[in-house]
């Protein structure tokens, strides 16, 4: 007689435990999910300013070996890419340098869409993550050299030339690191910056205009 109501008693049991082990899986989903998305955002960022490390060494050893001038300061004709400088190929400026910088890969942010090109001859713009600083001189460290491509003023560049004037509020887009960026600065460092910390940056570089070639 007390067989069924025991049957029951055990299957309740079974379901409310189910239920129970359901709930707290989702109570845990929902606490680390965001933790996980935070840490793979973070691991990206950190990759990046390893890529801008790279590339910013890469300036400094082309730089020793040209007469102490980054390429945007040389002229096409002895292998620099003076020239280029107002069409705002960003990517030409990476291109001269593939022997300091071994492969293209790292010209590309792990946060970015973009795919790295198969070889340096094969490099475009569309294969590039970062903008290049025409101005960047060693003798003035705080000048920007590189960073992040979405850096924004709210000014339209010009054939990809982007003026970061000091006067005027810069930040970031959505597009890369959620309204924050990394920027490489001509002494080699590379700083990982808010927007009013970009701001408070091009204050100091100790340029009027900061023009940067982006690779649009």
């Amino acid at each position: 007689m007390n067989s069924t109501p025991r049957h029951f008693t055990r299957q309740g049991f079974t379901l409310v435990g189910l239920l129970i082990i359901i709930a707290v899986i989702a109570i845990l989903a929902a606490m680390l999910l965001p933790a996980l998305a935070s840490a793979k955002r973070k691991s990206k960022r950190i990759e990046c300013v390893n890529n801008l490390k790279q590339a910013g060494l890469a300036f400094r050893l082309w730089e020793g070996d040209n007469g102490d001038k980054y390429p945007m300061a040389v002229s096409t004709n002895k292998n620099g890419t003076m020239e280029y400088a107002e069409d705002g190929n960003a990517f030409c400026h990476f291109q001269v340098m593939s022997n300091e910088l071994s492969t293209p890969k790292i010209l590309v942010c792990p946060a970015d869409d973009r795919t790295a090109a198969a070889s340096f001859a094969r490099l475009k713009n569309q294969n590039v993550s970062y903008f290049v600083s025409l101005d960047a001189t060693e003798v003035r460290p705080p000048m920007l050299l590189t960073g992040d491509r979405n850096v924004t003023n709210g000014l339209s560049p010009v054939r990809s030339v982007l003026e970061l004037r000091p006067e005027i509020p810069a930040g970031w887009t959505e597009a890369l690191h959620n309204g924050v960026g990394n920027i490489g600065l001509a002494d080699g460092s590379v700083q990982q910056v808010s927007i009013p910390g970009l701001q408070q940056m091009l204050k100091h570089t100790g340029d009027s205009t900061n023009r940067v070639a982006l690779p649009e």
